[in-house]
C-alpha cells in the first residue's frame, strides 16, 4: 500500500487553501511516479506534481499538488480532513 493517510496539519490545511496541494504520508520505498499513479487511480483525479520530505519522525510525506480542475478542498472534504 503506497498511501498510508492524508495529513490534516495547520500548515497542511494553508496549503491546501493557497496552493492546491494536500499532504500525504507515503510509504517510504515508494517513488514519486508510483504514488502519483496511486493517487490518480485512488481518488480519480489529475495531479499536476509531486514533492517529497523524509521529516524526522521517519515518515516518508508526499506534497501532492493538483492540477486546475481538480480543487484539493474538495478531495479533502471527501475525505473528511475539512
Amino acid at each position: 500500500m503506497i498511501i498510508k493517510y492524508p495529513l490534516s496539519t495547520e500548515k497542511a490545511i494553508r496549503l491546501m487553501e493557497s496552493e492546491n496541494k494536500l499532504v500525504f504520508v507515503v510509504d517510504d520505498k515508494a517513488k514519486k511516479p508510483e504514488i502519483k499513479k496511486a493517487i490518480e487511480d485512488a481518488f480519480s483525479v489529475k495531479v499536476k506534481s509531486i514533492n517529497t520530505l523524509n521529516d524526522n519522525k521517519g515518515r516518508k510525506k508526499a506534497y501532492v499538488r493538483f492540477a486546475d480542475e481538480t480543487p484539493a478542498i474538495d478531495l479533502a472534504t471527501k475525505l473528511g480532513l475539512m
